[in-house]
């Protein structure tokens, strides 16, 4: 059987891959009613503002990955943080962005949904 902490970095996965092919349904699936974000410039979002701001307006999502992940799970809540990396198109052309993202999960029912989450500040990279 696949452990809680393994089943949460399957779902933030998921989760992100949605994000990155721009597909609003999939995505909504994986966030709670009540989720909250936090962007890395400090804007906030509830989720229909989160599913807008990253599925139908300009933002181009190409890929987000997750690295150095950390879970931690207490009964039916987890905490996950990790490196994320992010390429998008604003509007200027490709850019990668890299930063520390932390997320709120909580089990509903069998499946994971995120409930909150925030990213940054972005890290800067050494030339």
């Amino acid at each position: 059987m696949e452990t809680s902490e393994a089943q949460v970095v399957a779902a933030a996965e998921a989760r992100a891959a949605a994000l990155a092919a721009g597909d609003a349904v999939a995505l909504e699936a994986w966030l709670h009613p009540q989720f909250r974000w936090t962007s890395h410039v400090g804007d906030s979002f509830d989720r229909d503002g989160y599913l807008a701001s990253n599925t139908g307006g300009s933002l181009k999502w190409a890929a987000q990955t997750l690295a150095d992940i950390e879970v931690t799970v207490v009964g039916d809540a987890a905490v996950l943080r990790c490196v994320v990396s992010d390429r998008v198109d604003a509007g200027q052309g490709p850019e990668e962005f890299r930063m520390p993202m932390t997320q709120t999960w909580i089990r509903d029912g069998d499946e994971w949904r995120c409930l909150a989450g925030h990213a940054g500040p972005r890290m800067t990279v050494a030339g």
